[in-house]
């Protein structure tokens, strides 16, 4: 009898301490907390874009400067996608803070990113997103605006028609090389693309191509240099190509094809990016006084008047 009264509590606090434990592992895995003490959190794995807040461009949230010192120089270079943006905040910043200069290069995103992360430049102007080993550079974009990419061909090209995004895809990848699998003339389309270091060729890869590489079939030419104006000279009557559509709004010798049945100045047309700057951190005062400019009145109203 004594041996069955000391049985039933050893019993009890058996199962007490298995109901415990039960419930602080269910805790645990519900909060994420268990996933990142075994490592099998999401938030441990470097090479995961989905997972890393700063895959995409953050909210700008620098003040306006009041004043800026005389002297102040702000270097800038990074996306071709973005040289008329830079050029009309340069103006307007220049003229509101005399004294100050802004230095505009624009040899591409990629190139930008590697001088901003080396110290050379002050912010890289890009058309694509961080990568994860970008990131872990200490570098952090802020959004400037949306943008199209267009499909552009040729003004005098015999296509008239509109396209699906899988039809693009199919061109871009060297699946469909003649005009006449999309309702056009029985003639080869030269495909144009524009080179790696162009972030509008990476942000169409990952966009357009679903982050397939680019065809390399022998109708498809890569432009040595990361330029919007050498792309249109060489579309002629067969060419097909693609750029940020304020480059191309307003050309005489190109146009731009509807993707989807939508024009690239409809706010749901499907092939969009975001634009961005990005700086080392901590921004220095330049950086910090240049940033918050972008989003004050006069620097919005700056990057909304540019076509």
């Amino acid at each position: 009898m004594s041996q069955k009264n000391e049985t039933l509590p050893l019993i009890l606090a058996l199962v007490i301490t298995i109901i415990i434990l039960a419930g602080g592992f269910w805790w645990l895995q519900r909060s994420g907390t268990l996933a990142n003490l075994t490592g099998g959190g999401q938030q441990n794995n470097p090479g995961s874009q989905t997972s890393d807040p700063g895959s995409t461009p953050t909210a700008n949230n620098f003040p306006p400067p009041s004043d800026v010192a005389a002297g102040t120089t702000i270097r800038i270079d990074g996306s071709t996608s973005m040289a008329q943006i830079n050029t009309a905040l340069k103006s307007q910043f220049e003229q509101q803070f005399g004294g100050a200069s802004v230095i505009l290069q624009a040899q591409g995103s990629s190139i930008g990113l590697q001088r901003v992360a080396a110290g050379e430049i002050d912010i890289a102007a890009v058309s694509r997103a961080l990568t994860p080993e970008e990131e872990s550079q200490g570098l952090q974009a802020v959004t400037v605006r949306p943008d199209a990419i267009a499909i552009i061909v040729g003004i005098d090209n015999p296509f008239n028609g509109t396209l699906t995004t899988e039809q693009v895809r199919g061109i871009f990848t060297g699946q469909i090389t003649n005009w006449q699998e999309i309702g056009g003339p029985n003639a080869t389309i030269r495909v144009i693309n524009r080179p790696p270091v162009s972030g509008t060729h990476q942000a169409f890869q990952d966009i357009v191509l679903d982050g397939q590489p680019f065809g390399n079939a022998p109708n498809i030419t890569t432009m040595p240099r990361d330029e919007t104006t050498g792309m249109i000279q060489q579309l002629g009557t067969d060419g097909i190509g693609y750029a940020t559509y304020v480059q191309v709004a307003n050309q005489s010798t190109a146009r731009s094809l509807l993707v989807d049945g939508i024009n690239p100045r409809a706010n749901n047309y499907p092939l969009q990016r975001q634009l961005a700057y990005v700086y080392q951190e901590p921004a220095s005062d330049e950086v910090a006084a240049f940033l918050g400019f972008v989003g004050s009145p006069a620097g919005q109203q700056a990057v909304n008047n540019t076509p």
